[in-house]
Parts: structure tokens; C-alpha cells; sequence
């Protein structure tokens, strides 16, 4: 029951990262976006890989964190992209 309803909460927050990514890249923009809470979600994804595989529960569980992990880096990556056309496009005025 403990890994269904860590399932849960995993996916209900997984939700929102593609749906980030989505909108960093349509957007072209960093607005609405904190550097600070992307690395503290990194920080939780990875401390939650870790956890399980520290505690041998190598599950299904486990490749939702991995999968979530890796949509807040691809959203941490395209914050960068366009923190730097921000940049440009602000030299070029």
C-alpha cells in the first residue's frame, strides 16, 4: 500500500514537469520560472533515487523519480537556453 500511494504522489507531481517543459520551450522564456526551486526538486528526486536504492526497493517506484528527474533537468536545461537568448536579445536593444 506504502508504494501505491507513493506511486500517487509521484505522478500527481510528475504531471506538471511536462507540461513545464512544454511551456519553456513554446515561451522562449525564463519568466515564471525559479532556479532555486528546480534545484531543490532536483535535490528531492535525486535524495528519493537514492533512498530506494539504499533500501533495496528497486521497484517501479523507483523509475517514476527517475523518470520526473529527468523532465525537471530537461526543464533546468531549456531555462538555461533561454536565460541566454534573453540575454542576447536584451544586447541587441
Amino acid at each position: 500500500m506504502v508504494t501505491v500511494l507513493e506511486s500517487i504522489m509521484l505522478i500527481c507531481f510528475g504531471i506538471s514537469w511536462p507540461v513545464s517543459v512544454y511551456k519553456s520551450w513554446t515561451s522562449k522564456t525564463t519568466q515564471g520560472k525559479s532556479l532555486v526551486f528546480m534545484f531543490a526538486i532536483i535535490v528531492g528526486y535525486i535524495a528519493g533515487i537514492v533512498g530506494k536504492i539504499l533500501s533495496g526497493q528497486l521497484n517501479y517506484v523507483l523509475a517514476l523519480y527517475i523518470l520526473n528527474l529527468f523532465f525537471v533537468c530537461t526543464d533546468l536545461v531549456l531555462y538555461f537556453f533561454n536565460k541566454k537568448r534573453e540575454r542576447l536579445a536584451a544586447q541587441a536593444i
